[in-house]
Order: C-alpha cells, then structure tokens, then sequence
C-alpha cells in the first residue's frame, strides 16, 4: 500500500500555497468534507469561489484557522464561551463569530459574522501555518447540488475550473459529514444551527 513521506505532504502544500497568494483557489480535503477555497483575506479570491459555485454572494462561507491563536488576528473580541466550546468539541466544530475584522468583507455575513473551524487536518494545518492567513473553506459543489462525500464524487466542471487540485487523499472513501455549527453572540450565549 503506498504511504505519503513528509517530503511529499510538504511539496503538496507548497504547491497549494503558491496558488492561495496569487488569489487562486483550490479543492482540497479538510477534516469533514472536500472543499474549495482561497486566502480568506483577498476579496477577489473570494468572489471567484462564489462565481465557480454559482452562488449568491450575500451567503457567507466559512473559514479554516490552524488554532486558537488565530483567532485574535481576525475578530474584535474572542467570547470566553469560545474557547470551551473548542476545546469540548468532539467533532470538527464551526463557530459563528461576531465582528470579523481583516477578512475580505464579501465573506461576512450582512451582520458583521463570520463562521471559523480550527481545523485538526494535518494538511490544512500545515497550509495554514505556511501561506500565514486563514483560508475560505466551502462544499466542492455547485449551489443547489449535493455536497460531496469523496473526491470521486465533486462535478468535473468544478474539477476543471478550480486552480489547484491538491493531490492528497483523493482516494480515501471513509463516511464524511459536514461540521457542527454553533453561533455565538457577543454575550456568549450560544445557538446550535447544526448538531
């Protein structure tokens, strides 16, 4: 059976992040599904994901961070609730934030809010950490169709109109499933969206 050497997971995510700081996207594997995405600070990027979806912009994307000390960086103010519900989360965990700051505008929501995933992939990760900003992540599919639940199952189209296809766990076939979603308010007070 072939192994990955950390020689090539690192040569794949330099090839990633070379594509992220010239405003590219790519479709990639994160720790729930196969998603498409760019540097969360570019708007034009941003907008490219949207049209390659087909989607309306005024539906915000979430956004992958490699730790809670990301955080800081790109909100007004961390809710203390946050950080306990990261660190409780038993599965990958979305969190909507209040008041995102540094983030391309055309990825918030109209109220200011932004969902975040600390992600616990080890290749999203280590693009994270190298390219040095949060990056959009979102379903590998056109608006309207179902998300995909491998690699061999995203539409060609969006294949072929991606600028990176990462080359890594293509052919896993393991059950995947979206995040959780919890939104947060300025008080702390949580509401789950999606369990």
């Amino acid at each position: 059976m072939f192994t990955w050497s950390a020689k090539m997971i690192d040569s794949e995510v330099a090839r990633a992040k070379e594509v992220l700081l010239t405003g590219g996207c790519i479709l990639y594997p994160t720790d729930t599904i196969w998603g498409i995405g760019c540097d969360a600070t570019n708007p034009a990027a941003v907008q490219k994901i949207y049209s390659l979806k087909k989607r309306a912009d005024n539906k915000s994307m979430l956004v992958l961070m490699s730790g809670t000390d990301m955080l800081s960086s790109y909100l007004k103010k961390i809710p203390a609730r946050a950080l306990e519900l990261i660190e409780s989360a038993l599965k990958p965990t979305t969190i909507i934030y209040p008041g995102a700051i540094k983030l391309a505008p055309n990825l918030l929501a109209e109220d200011g809010s932004v969902g975040i995933r600390i992600t616990a992939d080890d290749f999203c990760q280590r693009l994270i950490k190298k390219a040095g900003f949060p990056i959009v992540s979102t379903s590998a599919n056109t608006s309207g169709n179902p998300a995909p639940l491998s690699f061999r199952t995203i539409e060609s189209e969006l294949l072929q109109k991606v600028d990176h296809v990462v080359n890594w766990r293509q052919n896993e076939n393991k059950p995947t499933a979206p995040s959780a979603i919890i939104k947060l308010d300025e008080n702390g007070r949580t509401t789950i969206l999606r369990a």
